[in-house]
Parts: structure tokens; sequence; C-alpha cells
């Protein structure tokens, strides 16, 4: 998720990009892992989901709703690979640059909704037993599954049109919001889809597990492995928010808000690298939501496990 920026600020437009190393290897490295093992990994979720965990349950729905939007993500991480290793050349046109910046907006934030039901869902459960049957049924699980599709779907629209490609002397640049030619209207982009789509997700699931966690300890008679369960779960989930999703926002919009102000080009420099980091954070919540998958537990490790002893009971025969 790299950047090559463009600024109207007169001041930045003459600075020079002095992370070429870093874009060219850090990227490309990053990417390629999570490509390595995000791609067999979440194909082998949504195998393990739709064949091996019947009857599904409310949250099993939502989980495979996640592993199919992150399996679209890094089905485009080949394209930032070879972007990145050819110097930042976008040799695909237009629209796929616009397809795959969309595409990550569109996983960011269908992700965040997604890990936001999912917790809404583990709240109803923990904190209110007796009144948890009707929220469990998989018609509620499907119709929040098609309104998280839907408003993510919204929500990245406007990318499509704020994206756009730039040719300079010897290659063709892939844009971002970021360096957006309607500066005013991404900032206002920006700033809605921070705070709507992601700081109000973030306060959600902050205080439903801090609920969840302050419930459980108060129970005596609460499972201890029920307990240790919801605590892994909680801190899987608040990591990724806090270590993936939120720097990402905020460097974001200081990178949006100093193209409106006079700083230097190594501060501005500064910023850039720290947002291309932040950026590789944002992806790796595919990471996380894998082993979110793992941490929920006993249902979905048995599948594996019996997935895995039917692939080498195969291969002897």
């Amino acid at each position: 998720y790299q950047e090559q920026l463009d600024y109207n600020n007169p001041i930045l437009r003459n600075c020079t990009n002095d992370g070429f190393l870093f874009q060219n290897i850090y990227i490309p490295l990053i990417y390629s892992i999570l490509f390595l093992v995000c791609f067999p990994g979440n194909i082998i979720v949504i195998y393990v989901y739709i064949f091996r965990m019947k009857p599904w349950k409310s949250s099993t729905i939502i989980m495979l709703n996640l592993a199919i939007t992150d399996l679209m993500y890094v089905s485009c991480l080949p394209f930032l690979i070879h972007y990145s290793v050819h110097g930042e050349n976008w040799v695909f046109g237009s629209f796929m640059c616009k397809l795959v910046r969309f595409n990550f907006y569109f996983n960011t934030y269908s992700s965040i909704l997604f890990l936001t039901c999912f917790s809404l869902f583990r709240f109803i459960v923990v904190v209110y037993p007796m009144n948890c049957f009707s929220i469990q049924k998989r018609k509620w699980a499907i119709v929040t599954c098609a309104s998280v599709w839907t408003v993510s779907l919204l929500s990245a629209s406007p990318i499509i049109y704020l994206i756009t490609t730039r040719q300079t002397s010897n290659r063709l640049i892939c844009q971002d919001l970021t360096n957006s030619e309607d500066l005013n209207l991404a900032r206002r982009f920006n700033w809605l889809l921070t705070g709507f789509v992601f700081f109000l997700p973030l306060g959600t699931v902050t205080l439903c597990y801090a609920v969840i966690i302050y419930i459980l300890a108060r129970g005596p008679h609460t499972d201890t492995a029920y307990k240790q369960k919801a605590r892994n779960l909680a801190v899987v989930l608040l990591a990724v928010f806090y270590i993936c999703f939120l720097p990402f926002h905020i460097f974001r919009g200081l990178c949006i808000e100093l193209r409106l102000h006079s700083v230097s080009c190594r501060i501005m420099n500064q910023v850039r690298r720290i947002f291309i980091m932040t950026g590789s954070l944002a992806s790796l919540n595919t990471i996380g939501n894998l082993l979110l998958y793992v941490v929920l537990g006993g249902n979905f490790q048995q599948a594996v496990l019996s997935l895995c002893k039917q692939i080498i009971k195969t291969n002897k025969v």
C-alpha cells in the first residue's frame, strides 16, 4: 500500500521521495508474506465453514463472510507487489488501479463492520444469555451480513471517483485517497469515513469486550476455559482494531491535512513513510482474522484437524 504523493502545496510539490528502498523492499516483502499465508489460509477457512461446520450458527455465517472479503483482498496483492517492485510504475490500466484501491477500502471497512457485528452478537450471548436465542437464528446473521456488504459498498464507492492514475515522465502512478486531485472532497470523505465507519465501530467493540470481560470476571461459576477463550478473543479482536486499523486512520488523515499546510519536505517524508507502514499494518488484519478463527476454538479446530487427517489418509492411499 505505497504512496507517491503529488501535493497541491507549492512547497511540497518539489519534495523528493527519499524512501525508495523502503517502499520497494518493505512493501513487496510484507505483501508477499500476506499473500502466501492468507490466500491459501482463507481458502481453507471458507472450505471448512461451508463443508465442515454444519449446522451453521450466526457466528459461523458472519465469519464465513469475513473470510470471503479477505480472500477478495489478498487476490489483488500480486498487483501491488508488481507495482512496488517496478518502482511504482502501474502497467495494468486505470480501471484496475481503481479496482485494486477500491478493494483495499472495501476489505478494510467490511472487516471492521463484520468484526463489530460479531462483537455485538457475542455481547448479547454473554450479557443477556436468556434473551440470545432469537439473535442466534440464522436469518439475523444473513440480514446482518447483507447489511454489512451494502454499507461497505456504499462507504467505499466514492474511492472509484477519487482514485486516478497520473502519468509522469516515465511511469504511470496509481494514486490513492491521500493524493487525490480533488483534495477538498477527499478531506470530507476521509473524515466521514473515519468517524462513522471506524471510530464508531471502534468504540462499540471496545465497550462490548470491556463489559464481557467484566461480567465474566464477576461470575464465579463461569467455566475457566470459557473465560480464557473470551479473553483471548478480546485480545485478538482489539489488537486488529488498535494495531492494524487505528494507526492507518490517524496517519491517513494527517497526510491529507498536511497537504493544506506549509511543512518541510523532511516532515512530509517522515509522515509519508509512517503512513506506508500503517497501510501495511491495516493489511495485516487478514492475518489477525485467521488467528481469530483459531481462537474461536472447538468446532473450527476440530473441523480443520478432521480435514488434515482426511488429506493425510488420502495421500497415504
